[in-house]
């Protein structure tokens, strides 16, 4: 039991600080490599695209392929990924590593998750959902300040280096640990259906990301190719005996919302933590540490309102708790832009605070949409919800980031920072609005589960894969 629990710790640790390990040494590597805005987007959406594209395909391969070939060969993956990102020279070459890194923990999750069903009983899968969980949020915290740490005193490239122990660890702790082998019997991934709308996603990402450099045929033409993909999928999903989405789940109203909403979340909350740590050394003139530090306030916040939630959603209702806590965001990202003139740190804390403990009641998401799933559909649903969190951080760097780039060049006459700082501004207000939209629908797509409890087939084997 233990050695299986100290894999699945290393693995959530490792998948999720490299979501949040990057942002604050973002800034270090667009000097050193002399990246534009554009440019340094693609360091963070290299590693959610593919992520989120592979994902709900990534079970039903580790199911085919067994345990122990996939566990070692995402880990020599996200290895090889970190080695190269961490020698890179050129920006498309850390890109690169990026891409296979989120590659790699799109395989990586739903193996070491297999885990909890194969090695583990009751009682050990419920410590073990909550090492995980335990994990993702130390991960989240641990983040940006380690980022900042190492790209001020060791370099930009120990952001990926710093991976390597993890990966040694994992390795030589498999050998240790009970691995099921190959089922002939595992469905057929939709591979198909998987390759077409993850170019559809790269596509419309690359748009958005185009939009904030001034040019317009390129955004356009990426956009009308990831549109045509996009209708090709829907088209492609209807006629294909093994879909990539089960009409079970499409046809569900509160599942479907519940995506629609986590990706609202993420197209407002992502964008504005990426682009935190550089607005903290290029505005307030922050080093690499001390610009990253305030995202730790985000992090304790979530930790401390948690506790929160199993209290007020039996007496307010999933709907009102969920709406709550996206309102509790936005008015968190307005008050942030309320002083972002301010060159100081302290009367941002607050606005931080907010944004943390309004996440942490958007939670009961991910539960009360798996409640209404069927159980042979519940891994799928997982591993769509975690898809669209990631897709959703992608997009959300890529629309944050743009509104930042028009703005801040139409503002470039007053100065480098205060156009910096006006587009991040800009940024914080988008977020909100799309908060605010996202409050909004919770309200109205979560109130018919209202009170409703889930019947014992309902329950669900991996709804920590989605946890936010």
């Amino acid at each position: 039991m233990i050695p299986t629990l100290v894999m699945i710790a290393l693995g959530a640790f490792v998948t999720t600080l490299d979501n949040t390990i990057v942002a604050a040494g973002a800034p270090s590597i667009a000097r050193d490599l002399g990246l534009d805005l554009p440019t340094l987007q693609w360091v963070s959406i290299g590693y959610m695209l593919p992520f989120a594209g592979l994902l709900p395909v990534a079970g039903t391969l580790v199911d085919r392929w067994g345990q122990a070939a996939t566990l070692r060969a995402g880990l020599l993956a996200f290895g090889a990924g970190a080695a190269v990102g961490g020698l890179a020279t050129t920006a498309w070459l850390v890109i690169a590593a990026r891409v296979l890194q989120g590659a790699a923990a799109a395989f990586l999750v739903p193996a070491l998750l297999s885990l909890l069903r194969t090695n583990l009983d009751a009682r050990g899968r419920a410590t073990g959902a909550t090492v995980w969980t335990a994990c993702l949020a130390v991960a989240l915290a641990l983040g940006p300040p380690l980022g900042g740490v190492l790209s001020e005193y060791l370099g930009w490239g120990w952001i990926f280096f710093v991976n390597l122990p993890f990966v040694a660890a994992m390795l030589a702790l498999r050998r240790k640990v009970t691995t099921a082998g190959r089922d002939p019997a595992a469905g057929r991934p939709a591979a198909g259906s998987m390759l077409v709308v993850t170019t559809g996603m790269v596509l419309i990402t690359a748009a958005v990301v185009r939009l904030g450099e001034g040019d317009v045929a390129a955004p356009v033409a990426f956009g009308a190719g990831g549109t045509v993909f996009a209708i090709w999928f829907v088209l492609r999903e209807k006629r294909a005996r093994e879909r990539l989405v089960p009409p079970e789940l499409t046809g569900q109203r509160v599942f479907t919302g519940a995506l629609g909403v986590q990706m609202l979340w993420g197209l407002g909350v992502s964008g504005v933590f990426f682009f935190t740590p550089l607005l903290h050394q290029e505005f307030l003139g922050l080093g690499p540490v001390l610009a990253g530090l305030p995202l730790v306030v985000v992090a304790v916040a979530v930790v401390a309102a948690t506790p929160l939630v199993p209290w007020a959603v039996p007496r307010f209702g999933p709907h009102r708790t969920v709406a709550t806590g996206l309102a509790t965001v936005a008015v968190g990202l307005l008050a942030l832009a309320a002083v972002n003139h301010v060159p100081e740190v302290l009367p941002r804390i607050p606005a931080l605070v907010l944004i943390g403990a309004g996440s942490a009641l958007t939670t009961p998401l991910t539960s009360y949409a798996l409640e209404i799933v069927a159980e042979r559909h519940s891994g799928t649903a997982s591993g769509l919800l975690t898809a669209s969190r990631e897709l959703s951080s992608a997009l959300g760097v890529a629309l944050v980031g743009t509104v930042l780039a028009v703005v801040r060049t139409a503002r470039l006459g007053e100065g480098a920072a205060p156009a910096l700082a006006g587009g991040y501004t800009a940024g914080l207000l988008t977020a909100a609005a799309l908060e605010l939209v996202g409050a909004v629908l919770a309200f109205k797509l979560l109130k018919e589960r209202a009170g409703r409890n889930p019947s014992p087939s309902d329950k669900r084997g991996d709804p920590f894969l989605a946890s936010p």
